[in-house]
């Protein structure tokens, strides 16, 4: 390649993918382009150029050489088309949909590479294709109410130790307590689950695998020893029977009913994989699960505020019969006072 002349200011650059596609289409002419001659055609500085044609021929294995003695540039063999980055618009309305999404990453160690990301795969496009992403952003959007509170060096100190197989000693803080206690675990897994974070690790004082909050993770240490995960831990195989991440050794078949008002905010949703919906002559609807654990499916029923019925499981209905008369008790005015 011959030696580089001096570069001209850039004017308005182009996304590199388009640029690169232009230098393909003059070297398809066989008319032999220059560097001073794509420059001023795609208004970009010389080493620009070279940079864009050499990246073509080392990154992309395309044959581009140089004639000396036609000063320019040309294929040494026939090409068919430039391997570039085909996509439709519809995986890239999908792309913009998951760009989206990782709202749900904001404030963690994820954020910015996946940001990132997302943004060299737009600019990457064609400034048509480019422009219509711009537009389809004023018309998406992901919003949480409640996002979870993340210590961000906490959180990365997590996922770092995860994927690296790194036994960790956190002080941490059950729900309910005041005081933290010290627990040695490795850590199985990280997963976002309804938005909100949770830490799947083998705890050594416990010998057996817990879920744990980063949020209420004080400190975290690593021991300085590693850990083989185990084949047999799956996720999905252990919050299968869950309601949420809270598994337990129980088996209990429930059956919800809820009334007229709230029935199509139940029939619009898949609650758990095990559910069935029974439609009744009312315009009511059942709600039918198989769970492991009864911890959140209470709490969740009490959420419908007087819209939902347990019917079963007996356990169920009386755990929920007590928490409502703790609720009113909570809720009887004072003697003396107004209201």
């Amino acid at each position: 390649m011959p030696s580089k002349p001096a570069s001209a200011p850039s004017r308005k650059s182009r996304p590199l993918i388009e640029r690169m596609l232009r230098i393909h289409q003059a070297l398809q002419t066989g008319d032999y382009p220059n560097a001073s001659q794509l420059a001023k055609d795609l208004e970009v500085s010389t080493k620009s150029i070279y940079r864009d044609i050499e990246f073509m021929r080392d990154r992309l294995d395309l044959p581009v050489a140089y004639d000396a003695s036609r000063n320019g540039f040309h294929y040494t063999q026939e090409v068919g088309s430039f391997p570039t980055l085909q996509i439709t618009e519809g995986e890239l309305f999908a792309l913009l949909v998951a760009e989206k999404a990782l709202q749900q990453y904001r404030g963690t160690n994820f954020e910015k590479p996946l940001v990132s990301a997302f943004r060299k795969m737009a600019d990457s496009l064609p400034e048509t294709v480019s422009l219509n992403l711009a537009e389809w952003e004023q018309s998406i959007s992901f919003r949480t109410s409640a996002e979870p509170i993340l210590d961000l060096e906490i959180f990365d100190k997590l996922a770092r130790a995860t994927a690296c197989r790194q036994q960790l000693q956190l002080i941490y803080r059950k729900p309910g307590q005041t005081g933290a206690e010290s627990r040695t675990v490795d850590p199985y897994h990280l997963a976002n689950i309804n938005g909100e974070w949770f830490l799947f690790a083998f705890d050594h004082l416990r010998n057996d695998v817990r879920t744990f909050a980063p949020a209420r993770i004080q400190e975290i240490t690593p021991t300085g020893e590693t850990f083989i995960r185990p084949q047999k831990f799956s996720l999905q195989k252990r919050l299968r029977d869950s309601f949420g991440v809270h598994a337990g050794p129980g088996e209990y078949s429930i059956r919800i009913r809820f009334d007229e008002l709230v029935a199509d905010y139940i029939r619009e949703k898949k609650w758990h994989p095990s559910q069935q919906l029974v439609e009744l002559p009312d315009g009511s609807v059942e709600l039918r699960l198989k769970l492991s654990s009864l911890v959140e499916i209470q709490r969740w029923v009490l959420g419908w505020a007087g819209n939902a019925v347990v019917l079963e499981p007996p356990q169920l209905v009386e755990g929920i019969r007590q928490a409502a008369a703790t609720m009113l008790g909570n809720y009887t005015v004072a003697p003396g006072s107004s209201g």
